[in-house]
Formats: C-alpha cells, sequence, structure tokens
C-alpha cells in the first residue's frame, strides 16, 4: 500500500534497491556457513570477504578494519562499551565519556549505561543553534584533563535536523592526546563523502537499511591498533571483537547498497538538494510561521544532510501533525524513529536551545532515492489542512505543555528511549495521543 503514500521519512529506514533485493535473493538461495571450512563454506566466507573490499573501499577503509554487525545500534553498543572498556582496564585512570547532547539514543544509552554501571562520568559537548558541536568546548573539554578520557563519541550527521558535525576537526584534536574517537555515521554513510582514514576517528559505525539495503546487517569500522573489547562471547568470528555467525546474504546486500550509493552520490546529492529546498521554501511560504530546524543554506550539501527537511511549527503537536500529515497521505516522523510514540520533546531540539513548547512542533521530512517532485508537492499540500486542525485540536484541549527546566536539557540521556538503529520506523503504527481525537483525525 505504500504506492498510494508520498514516503517522507527515509532517514528511518529506505526502500530496498531491486537490486539489492536480487543480489540478497540470490545469496539466500545458496546453503554455507563463512565458518565452516568445506567447500560451500569455504564458497560463503569468498563471498563475505570479496564484501569486506568492496565495503573498505567505498568508505575508506583497510578490509581488515570492517567488523560485521546487526546494525547501527549493536555498531554504537560495541564501540561506546566495548571502547571504554578496553580503555579502562587499559588505564583506569580513564573514566571519563565525551559525547554530543544532540545524539542518537543508541550512542546517550551506552553512555548513561557506563555511567550507571561502570564508574564512568561523561562530560557532555554542547551545541550551537544549528545543531552542531561547538569546538572550542571540544577541545576545551579534551584538554582540561587529557588523561582521564577514555572515548571521545560524535556523530557525523544528525539523525533528526541533519546537521553535519566536525568529526575530523575533533578527532586531530584527540589524536593529539592518543584518545580514540568513535562516530556514528549511520546517517551520513552513502549519503555525504565518509572517508574513514581520512577523518582521524577510531570507530565509525554505519548500517544497510539507512542506504536502501536490508534491515539486520552493519558494521563497526575498527582501525587495526584500536582495541575493543566484546559484548558478545562465543566464536570470535570478527577479529574476536564480535561472535556470530555471519549472515552472508545481508553482508551481500550492505556492499551492493553501498555500492550503489556511493556510485550515485553525486547525482543523487543534486537532485535531493533540489527538492529539499523545494520543501522547505514551499513550506516558509505557506504563512504559516514555520521555521527551518538546524543549519540551511539552499543549495548546500556540506553542513546539512542533502534528503533532510526539518520543520518547527507553532501552535501544534508534533505527534498530532504526524497523524494528520499521514492520514493525506503523507509519511514521516517528528524526528527519531527510535522516539516514536514518547510524549517528550526532541532532546536534540532542546540541546539546540528551543523551548518545550518549540520542540514539541517539529515535523522531520526526509527525502530518499525513490523521492520525487510529486511527493514534495503533496507534503507542501498536505501541510495547510494539517497545521490548522492541529492548532484547532490543541485549543481544544486546553492544556499547557510544561516547559523544561535547563537543567533537564542538559541530561539528554535521561529522557532517551532504548535505541533500535537497525529497525524501520514504526510510527504509523503507534496509538495517537490523546490529545487528538479519532473523530479530529477523521473530521
Amino acid at each position: 500500500m505504500l504506492q498510494d503514500y508520498a514516503y517522507l521519512d527515509h532517514a528511518a529506514t529506505t526502500a530496498v534497491h531491486p537490486e539489492v533485493i536480487e543480489a540478497v535473493a540470490a545469496r539466500r538461495a545458496v546453503v554455507g556457513n563463512p565458518s565452516s571450512l568445506h567447500t560451500a563454506g569455504r564458497a560463503a566466507r569468498r563471498v563475505v570477504e570479496e564484501c569486506r573490499e568492496q565495503i573498505a573501499e567505498a568508505v575508506g577503509a583497510r578490509p581488515s578494519e570492517v567488523v560485521f554487525t546487526s546494525g547501527g545500534t549493536e555498531a554504537d553498543n560495541l564501540a561506546v562499551i566495548g571502547g571504554y572498556r578496553a580503555r579502562r582496564a587499559a588505564d583506569p585512570a580513564r573514566r571519563r565519556v565525551l559525547t554530543s547532547t544532540v545524539e542518537h539514543p543508541a550512542v546517550l544509552d551506552a553512555v548513561e549505561h557506563l555511567v550507571t554501571h561502570e564508574d564512568a562520568e561523561v562530560t557532555w559537548l554542547e551545541v550551537d543553534e544549528t545543531g552542531r558541536v561547538r569546538l572550542d568546548q571540544a577541545r576545551a573539554a579534551i584538554e582540561d584533563d587529557p588523561g582521564s578520557v577514555a572515548l571521545v563519541s560524535l556523530m557525523w550527521a544528525n539523525n533528526e535536523v541533519g546537521t553535519i558535525q566536525p568529526v575530523a576537526e575533533v578527532a586531530a584534536v584527540a589524536a593529539a592526546h592518543g584518545i580514540p574517537v568513535h562516530t556514528d555515521a549511520v546517517q551520513a554513510v552513502g549519503h555525504v563523502p565518509v572517508g574513514f582514514a581520512e577523518s582521524g576517528a577510531t570507530l565509525l559505525s554505519l548500517t544497510a537499511h539507512k542506504l536502501g539495503g536490508p534491515v539486520g546487517t552493519g558494521a563497526l569500522l575498527v582501525r587495526r591498533d584500536a582495541a575493543v573489547s566484546p559484548l558478545t562471547h562465543g566464536g570470535g568470528q570478527e577479529r574476536q571483537i564480535r561472535s556470530g555467525t555471519l549472515d552472508t546474504a545481508g553482508i551481500v546486500g550492505l556492499a551492493t547498497a553501498l555500492e550503489i550509493a556511493c556510485r550515485s552520490r553525486e547525482s543523487e546529492t543534486e537532485r535531493l538538494v533540489a527538492l529539499r529546498d523545494r520543501l522547505l521554501h514551499g513550506a516558509l511560504a505557506l504563512g504559516l510561521g514555520i521555521r527551518v530546524g538546524g543549519d540551511w543554506e539552499p543549495g548546500d550539501a556540506t553542513r546539512r544532510l542533502p534528503g533532510n527537511a526539518h520543520l518547527l511549527v507553532p501552535g501544534c503537536e508534533g505527534d498530532s501533525l504526524l497523524y494528520l500529515m499521514d492520514a493525506a497521505g503523507v509519511l514521516c516522523s517528528t524526528g527519531s524513529a527510535c522516539h516514536a510514540g514518547v510524549p517528550q520533546p526532541s532532546h536534540v531540539l532542546l540541546a539546540m536551545g528551543l523551548s518545550e513548547t518549540e520542540a514539541r512542533g517539529a515535523l522531520r521530512l526526509t527525502l530518499g532515492h525513490t523521492s520525487t517532485e510529486a511527493d514534495v508537492e503533496r507534503a507542501l499540500a498536505a501541510l495547510p489542512g494539517a497545521v490548522e486542525r492541529a492548532r484547532r485540536a490543541g485549543s481544544l484541549s486546553g492544556e499547557a505543555p510544561r516547559e523544561t527546566s535547563a537543567s533537564e536539557r542538559a541530561e539528554p540521556a535521561e529522557t532517551a528511549e532504548t535505541a533500535e538503529t537497525a529497525e524501520p520506523s514504526t510510527e504509523a503504527a503507534q496509538a495517537p495521543r490523546v490529545d487528538l481525537t479519532d473523530a479530529e483525525v477523521a473530521s
């Protein structure tokens, strides 16, 4: 039924390329465990290693640095928790983790686990009004006491507002003190240029289903000299860092999707930037008081992801907008898919300095390889009616949103739901908020 909709939630998950479906199906039909020593096993291992080489070339890494995982969430947890444990074991004085206030929940919750259960301390790297980490503050946080830092984790591009972070600059500062840097590049790989070696990062997370590949396959790039303690045990298939039978077909899907994304990236960037800018310009021209969230300069794809359009709609609840847009045949989100159904404002927007009321009126529309001009026009046609009805529903409810205090805005991990980076969005299946009745949606 998705062909009847304008699908504008590609940051949550994107459609699998037909070429990927064919490649995965063909591999699924062939038996063979890549850890087995017989003919079928060796054939499967050969396929895995060819894919490893293909993926490494696409992201500027060595094949030996590609560690396959079940997706972005596992890769983030392995990097943050496994990286911290290895560093702390080598030097007990290294208890401090530096991470930004706008990270994905897969990182935030992993850091929170370390703080709660493993005696870690966290130093939050603040962001400016566009959602970009303040480089001077990050440098000061590192240089204040570099001997106490176990790990720095900074996402490559934000999953909600699309802001691209200064990963290479932060990694250069950390490298001067021998501090490993992890970057969650789930939203970036295949969409903007990503070079692992060039970035100076020690660890990098990526996943297939943001690229047009299958859900359930990802990778953590691990520099050859990096130490990471495994989170799973029982085989040590991936450099003794990650155990488990490798999904050969899924790995084929990841490699194929990444090859397609890299091959078409330049032309797709130009196309998506044009669609994104049309969507943002059109939304601003509706006279609804809409603002753009994040860093946006028309035509630019170096400071913001090319397919990310983030709207701040005053006087509305984002959940209400989501369901009204859904009813009009436009599928989008209020933020990270991993926060679907959670009645809380985005920690990303709060960290950017927005009030809780402003943050509640967010709408994230993200474009991908299946997006068309017709999708954009359908969204722009649906927005006025959705906004008007959402505002009416809000006024009928008579509920005033509670403002979040400054201290709460400084602690995003406390409001982060358990992350599932490797899973697609299920927002349309969640129960609507009570401030928008079924009758109002249907009217």
